[in-house]
C-alpha cells in the first residue's frame, strides 16, 4: 500500500483525505516512479468535484503530470533506466507516493532542473505552448494579449510568446499584480478593472498597439474579459479559449467572427497527450530547452507536504497565493 490523497466520492475539498491506495502494479512498457513533486492546479478542483471532462474510476488520487525518480522498469523498457529523473504525463495520480506510467509518457528532466521547478512548469507551460503555437499559430512580430497574465498560464504565455518574437500585452484584473510580471518585459499592460470594460479594453489596446487590435488573444479567464477582448482583435485575429476562471462561460455571436474574419478556438490539452504524442514530445522538449537556455523565469513556488493538500487546494480555490503551489508526496 502507499499513502495518497484518496477520492472515494466526488465532492468539495474537505470531503477528501489522505489515506492508502494499492501500490501500483507494473505492466510491460511501464516504469514505476517515486513521486517527488506534483503541482496543485485549478483543474484538480474540477476533477475532485466531478466537474472535469475526463474523470477517473474511483477511488483515485488526483494530481496531473507528477515528477520523480524511476525506481523500477517493466518488461520491454529500454529507453529509461532506474534512477533517472523524469516528468510524467499522467492524467491523475500525482497526489501519491508512487505511480506507474507508460515509458512513452516519461521525459528526462534537464540536469539543471529541480523537481520543484519541473512541477511548477507542468500544465501551465505546455498549455501556453499549445495555445500559442498550435491553436494560435503565432508568428514572430505579431501582437498578443494575454488575459489573466499574473496566473500560471498567463505568465507562461508571456514568456513563450516573447521567446517566439511576439509583442506581448498583459491583461490584469488587479493592477497590484503587476509586480508578478514586472521582469517579463511586456510591451504594455491592459487594466481589466477599468469601468466599461466592453469599450475600455479595446481603447487601451488601440492606444498601446499603434491604433490597431492585437493578432492573438490567449484567454484562461472567460466572462466579461472574453467579451471585451473579442472586440480588441485585429482583422484576421485569433482568440484561443483556455479556461473560465471568472466562472462565466461566454457566448459568441457568429456574425461578429464573420465581419472581422476572426477565429475563436479552444484548447483542451489532455487530448493532445492522447491523440498527438509526437507533438506533445516536441512541446516538452522545447520547454526544457528554453529552461536550459535561461529563457524561462519559473514562478516562485510554495511547497506542501501531502498532509497539507487541503490548505494548498483551498488557496487555489480562493486565489489567495500568487506562487505556484507544489505538493511533495515523499518529502
Amino acid at each position: 500500500m502507499m499513502r495518497a490523497v484518496v477520492v472515494e466520492k466526488f465532492g468539495p475539498i474537505d470531503s477528501h483525505g489522505v489515506g492508502e491506495l494499492p501500490s501500483p502494479s507494473l505492466r510491460a512498457n511501464e516504469v514505476l516512479v517515486s513521486i517527488k513533486a506534483c503541482a496543485v492546479n485549478f483543474v484538480d478542483l474540477l476533477v475532485i468535484n466531478g466537474k472535469y471532462q475526463f474523470l477517473p474510476d474511483r477511488p483515485f488520487a488526483p494530481g496531473k503530470l507528477p515528477v520523480g525518480v524511476v525506481t523500477k522498469t517493466g518488461p520491454g523498457v529500454h529507453q529509461i533506466s532506474m534512477g533517472e529523473r523524469v516528468l510524467t504525463l499522467a492524467e491523475h495520480g500525482g497526489y501519491a507516493e508512487e505511480i506507474a506510467v507508460p515509458v512513452s509518457q516519461c521525459f528526462r528532466l534537464p540536469n539543471s532542473m529541480s523537481f520543484t521547478d519541473a512541477a511548477a512548469i507542468t500544465l501551465s507551460y505546455d498549455t501556453a505552448w499549445f495555445a500559442l503555437r498550435e491553436r494560435g499559430r503565432l508568428q514572430a512580430g505579431e501582437s498578443v494579449l494575454v488575459l489573466g497574465a499574473s496566473g500560471a498560464v498567463g505568465r507562461a504565455s508571456i514568456q513563450i510568446a516573447k521567446s517566439m518574437g511576439a509583442r506581448v500585452f498583459a491583461g490584469l484584473s488587479n493592477p497590484k499584480k503587476l509586480e508578478l510580471i514586472r521582469d517579463y518585459s511586456v510591451e504594455g499592460v491592459i487594466d481589466l478593472s477599468q469601468p466599461d470594460l466592453h469599450n475600455s479594453l479595446r481603447e487601451q489596446v488601440y492606444a498601446q498597439n499603434n491604433g490597431i487590435g492585437v493578432d492573438l488573444v490567449i484567454d484562461p479567464v472567460g466572462g466579461d474579459a472574453f467579451d471585451a477582448a473579442l472586440r480588441a482583435l485585429a482583422w484576421c485575429g485569433r482568440i484561443v479559449i483556455v479556461g473560465f476562471v471568472s466562472g462565466r462561460i461566454p457566448l459568441i455571436k457568429a456574425n461578429y467572427l464573420l465581419l472581422k474574419n476572426i477565429e475563436a478556438s479552444g484548447l483542451q490539452i489532455s487530448d493532445y497527450r492522447k491523440k498527438k504524442p509526437e507533438l506533445m514530445a516536441k512541446c516538452i522538449n522545447d520547454i526544457f530547452q528554453l529552461y536550459d537556455d535561461g529563457k524561462l523565469k519559473v514562478p516562485a513556488t510554495t511547497t506542501y507536504k501531502l498532509d497539507q493538500f487541503k490548505t494548498a487546494m483551498h488557496e487555489i480555490e480562493n486565489r489567495t497565493v500568487p506562487n505556484r503551489l507544489v505538493l511533495l508526496p515523499n518529502g
